[in-house]
């Protein structure tokens, strides 16, 4: 699928959470049945450009057929992600390099994330489905809380807030570096960060939910002094491992997706090509 700028990309939400989604209300559009979702499993991991062409194949399958996709994923290997339309020249390409870290640009927005320790959540439906934008951002989180919840932890919606000034002392260390509204809390801290895309009458929204780790690596390639990270884990959190396959094992029940299909759409070698090319990476 050709990726243009004509697609609204976006990270975080520009709205406030609405009443009974930060408590991980099980009833949110997101997990209805009024959706038929495909729910697609890939524990065995990819490369950070297979994971953002099928991410857009799916994008792609929604708009054309009007199916609702949940995909949970990884990848393999660790891979640091920008934002669609992030400016790369904040990192050290050279540190990068150094380092021998995998890198791909997304098609959606927001900021800077380290995949590693975490699972990865892609959703891609059409927007009527869901009642537009901001109510899918807000159904899809609603949905992820209430499998946090039951995995034993408490989240919250991040309230509005403007972004801090980008100056020179202070710059948001990544995806998980602030809050700008509708993410993922848990004490305070971040635990997952979502971005959005949309093409035509469709829209791909994809994160990742931290497990354990940290998102410091962020900090040891950028070029200048960024904030501490305000990202927490589920292994934090919890005050134990917490394993992929038992937040795939919440993420089903708090879905209530319908049968999982074994048919992932395999996204055509030109997308994967965009997606590996430096050009992309590196074009802002």
């Amino acid at each position: 699928m050709p990726l243009t700028d004509g697609g609204r990309a976006r990270g975080g939400a520009a709205t406030a959470a609405e009443p009974g989604v930060a408590a991980g209300r099980s009833g949110a559009s997101g997990c209805s049945t009024a959706v038929r979702w495909q729910l697609l499993l890939e524990p065995q991991g990819r490369s950070g450009p297979e994971n953002m062409a099928v991410d857009a194949a799916l994008l792609e399958r929604a708009d054309r057929m009007g199916e609702a996709f949940l995909r949970l994923y990884r990848f393999d290997p660790p891979c640091l992600s920008f934002g669609r339309n992030e400016a790369s020249g904040g990192y050290d390409r050279a540190a990068i390099a150094r380092l021998a870290i995998d890198v791909v640009r997304r098609p959606t927005g927001g900021a800077a994330v380290w995949h590693e320790q975490e699972l990865t959540y892609a959703v891609a439906a059409p927007i009527a489905a869901l009642g537009g934008l901001r109510q899918a951002y807000h159904a899809i989180h609603g949905c992820l809380a209430a499998a946090l919840r039951a995995l034993g932890v408490s989240p919250t919606l991040a309230p509005d807030r403007p972004l801090p000034p980008s100056t020179a002392l202070y710059r948001p260390a990544g995806c998980f570096g602030s809050s700008v509204g509708g993410e993922i809390l848990v004490g305070g801290r971040k635990l997952v960060g979502s971005a959005q895309v949309r093409r035509g009458g469709a829209f791909l929204q994809h994160g990742s939910i931290l497990l354990d780790g940290s998102q410091d690596l962020i900090q040891a390639v950028s070029r200048k002094p960024q904030a501490a990270s305000a990202a927490t884990t589920l292994s934090e959190e919890l005050g134990r491992r917490v394993t992929w396959d038992e937040v795939v094992e919440a993420l089903g029940r708090a879905w209530r997706t319908g049968v999982t299909s074994p048919n992932l759409p395999q996204p055509p070698p030109t997308s994967i090509a965009l997606f590996s090319d430096p050009a992309w990476t590196w074009r802002r």
